[in-house]
């Protein structure tokens, strides 16, 4: 073990009027420390995953986390960014520096607040994490990168969209047990499987019931090594972890193949020493419907084409073999940029000391699988977490 999750915090997602991106850092960085039994004299270093990307007028955030004790005035703070994977981004270069001996403590805070800015801003945001030389009119900004990765999948592997009104069904159902999801409502296969005034084609195959949330929200966790782990009254280790970038042009990859996130889950699974049978549970980045499809491909789920079968077969239902976003996902819980690694690590920490809310947890959790990209597959973390203490 390199490092240890021994506290945690988690606002609700979803629209937060009467927040600001400064009140939600300090609400969760407060709370993290507080859960985790430590003062903030004691922290060494503090990394903030913020995308903002044009969500947020102040754009240099990462000394908004000192706002909230006077004690972490003089510590390093540094912002990191990676598109949609700046949460497990900002817990990973705190590992890393856990790791590297520089210091003992970290807390790691990510967040973003997207819903007051205007809906084709945020389009027109969100398309930054496509490659713009070549991406930038591809209609229906993010949605329509993900549209056109859909029809290409359908193509050469057949109409999904049975499978497709599964994953979002299956997400719906689970966020209801979820306190912090967006919506947390059981929407059913029939209505996610159906287009409809309520539920339209967003882009190419694509209804709305595929598409994740627009959120607000942050989520905290301090991270301590080994040695401060012990002390603490409880401790999720990071038994494996790895990072993969793969080109950001759509044009120089088969995009229907998530290649660097397979080398990712292959590369974190051979560090923890495991194989993708002895997890528990899996937290994937679910930013669209035909997403969480193409990573039961790129973890070994089922072999290329297939993953529809995971799905149909009910594998990964909360009681199946390997149960996927019990937490109800981006798709349910919402996907606060910033803020939805640090949250994937939160949750899946609380699952494996047997913390997580009624309903939502998973008898006898060991193993937690999670996996986080930015952009189409570009920017791919995954963490493989164990319970130490």
């Amino acid at each position: 073990m390199s490092a240890a999750i021994v506290g945690w915090a988690h606002t609700p997602f979803g629209k937060q009027d009467t927040e600001t991106v400064e009140s939600l850092i300090v609400r969760v960085a407060t709370d993290a420390l507080i859960d985790a039994g430590i003062t903030a004299d004691q922290v060494d270093e503090i990394v903030l995953g913020h995308f903002n990307a044009g969500f947020s007028a102040q754009d240099f955030t990462a000394s908004l986390v000192l706002q909230a004790d006077p004690a972490l005035r003089f510590k390093p703070a540094t912002r990191v960014e990676n598109a949609c994977a700046t949460g497990s981004a900002a817990v990973h270069q705190g590992v890393r520096a856990i790791k590297a001996g520089a210091a003992k403590v970290v807390l790691v805070v990510g967040v973003e607040q997207m819903t007051t800015t205007p809906g084709p801003e945020i389009g027109k945001n969100l398309l930054k994490a496509s490659y713009l030389a070549q991406e930038a009119d591809v209609q229906g900004g993010f949605a329509g990168v993900f549209g056109k990765i859909a029809s290409s999948y359908f193509q050469r592997h057949g109409d999904q969209s049975d499978a497709l009104a599964m994953i979002a069904a299956k997400n719906h159902k689970n966020g209801v047990d979820n306190p912090y999801a967006q919506m947390r409502k059981d929407l059913g296969y029939a209505f996610c499987r159906e287009e409809s005034e309520k539920n339209p084609y967003v882009a190419g195959p694509l209804k709305r019931t595929d598409c994740s949330l627009v959120s607000d929200g942050a989520a905290a966790l301090v991270l301590a090594d080994e040695e401060t782990a012990k002390t603490m009254r409880r401790a999720v280790g990071f038994r494996g972890m790895a990072h993969v970038q793969d080109f950001l042009p759509l044009s120089r990859r088969d995009i229907l193949k998530f290649e660097a996130g397979a080398l990712a889950w292959q590369k974190a699974l051979a560090d923890a020493g495991v194989a993708l049978d002895d997890l528990s549970f899996v937290e994937t980045h679910d930013c669209f419907t035909i997403a969480e499809l193409l990573e039961y491909e790129a973890m070994g789920l089922t072999k290329e084409g297939d993953g529809a079968r995971a799905i149909k077969e009910g594998w990964t239902q909360k009681d199946g073999k390997l149960p996927v976003n019990v937490s109800g996902g981006l798709k349910a819980k919402g996907h606060p940029i910033g803020a939805t690694g640090v949250s994937m690590h939160v949750l899946s920490a609380m699952q494996l000391v047997g913390e997580a809310p009624e309903g939502m947890q998973v008898q006898d959790a060991r193993l937690g699988g999670i996996f986080n990209m930015g952009g189409a597959a570009v920017a791919n973390y995954v963490s493989v977490l164990e319970r130490v203490k």
